[in-house]
Order: structure tokens, then sequence, then C-alpha cells
């Protein structure tokens, strides 16, 4: 067993890596390309260790190194697919704001999720509102559920159907209790009004959802 803060710190330091090592040491020689990816790392451990440290009550206190490593396979999934979300939300909202007839029907809905822990729940949170179009608006622990504003809340699945592949990974990433197998938790009537007045729609068991 291994405290989990250095772990996450090493992990922020990989994506830290991935974004600025990748981009600075396309067209390069071998030397340059060492230098680059050495001061890269440095970086990244000198951003991410402190932030896991003091974000560790996110993290759990302990870790098992097998767990982690057998992990990193699904957080590199849930990592692409959360690219490829990304870029195709860029489209969809680029489409929505330029199309003469401007197809935007905002509306706000209940996601009920089975990740249960912190950091689990706030990595989902963060990707929705990552994603154009779509914002997490709030999160209610006792339903244990999201409520996501989207820009356009007609068809609940296209916001429901990443998030739930999403939390397919997540459940392994951060070893929850659940698994991806397992149903989506059912919903009562929403708890609440936007401030337009329409109401929020419930992402049904089904994995029925809306995005934007």
């Amino acid at each position: 067993m291994t405290r989990r803060w250095p772990v996450a710190g090493v992990v922020l330091a990989g994506l830290w890596l991935f974004v600025r090592g990748v981009a600075r040491t396309g067209d390069v020689g071998p030397f340059a390309f060492g230098v680059t990816l050495v001061e890269e790392t440095v970086v990244g451990l000198a951003v991410g260790l402190p932030l896991a440290y003091y974000t560790r009550g996110l993290h759990g206190d302990e870790i098992e190194v097998g767990d982690g490593l057998r992990a990193l396979p699904y957080g590199v999934v849930y990592v692409v697919l959360f690219l490829e979300e990304l870029v195709t939300a860029n489209v969809e909202v680029a489409y929505r704001v330029l199309a003469p007839s401007m197809p935007i029907e905002p509306g706000v809905i209940e996601v009920p999720l089975r990740v249960e822990s912190d950091l689990a729940v706030t990595t989902i949170a963060n990707s929705i509102t990552l994603t154009p179009g779509t914002l997490t608006m709030d999160y209610d622990p006792e339903r244990n559920a999201l409520y996501v504003h989207t820009l356009d809340g007609r068809d609940r699945s296209e916001v429901v159907e990443p998030i739930r592949r999403w939390e397919d990974y997540a459940l392994m990433v951060f070893g929850e209790r659940r698994s991806p197998d397992d149903s989506v938790p059912d919903v009562d009537t929403p708890r609440t009004e936007p401030d337009d007045g329409s109401v929020p729609q419930s992402a049904e068991p089904d994995g029925g959802g809306e995005r934007a």
C-alpha cells in the first residue's frame, strides 16, 4: 500500500507532459527532445505533486499500486472518450450558433450517478462542464445526481449517453463499489425548476438524457 496523493501527482504530471511535451517536441532533434522532455517532466511534477497534496482529501488515504496499474488502461480510455466528445461538442455548438435557424432550446436535466466517491463525481462533473454546450449546475448528495444545463434539451439521450460512457470507465478507474454492468439508479420527480420556468428533465434508467 502507498499513499494515494503522490500517485495522483504523478498522474497529473503525466497529463502535463502529454499536453505540453507532445506539443513542444514535434520537430526537434533527439537531444533537444530529451532536454524538453526532462524540463516538462520536472515542471509537471512541480505542479502536480503540490496540487495533489493540497487536494489529498479527495483521493483517500492509501492505494494499492497494483490496483492503480490495473486502472490505468481505463483511465486512458476515459481521456480518449472525453477528447472525442470534446471535439464533437465543439462542432455541434458552432453549428447551432452559426445556423440561421439557431436550433437552441436550453434545458436542465437530472442525471443520476453510479459513481459515489468525491473524486469520481468531481471528475464526471468537470468533464461535463468542460464540454461545450453543457454545464454542471449542481450536485445533490442525497440523490447522488448531477443537474446539467444543456443548450438543447429536446433529446435527453444525446447528453446522457456520453456521460454514461465516461461513468463506465470512471467506475473502474476509481475502484467504485458498483460496476459498469449495474443498472442506472431510478429518478423521482425533479426537485427544482430552472430560472426560465421549464422543468428539469430526469435521465431515465435506460440512459436517456440530453446533450448540446
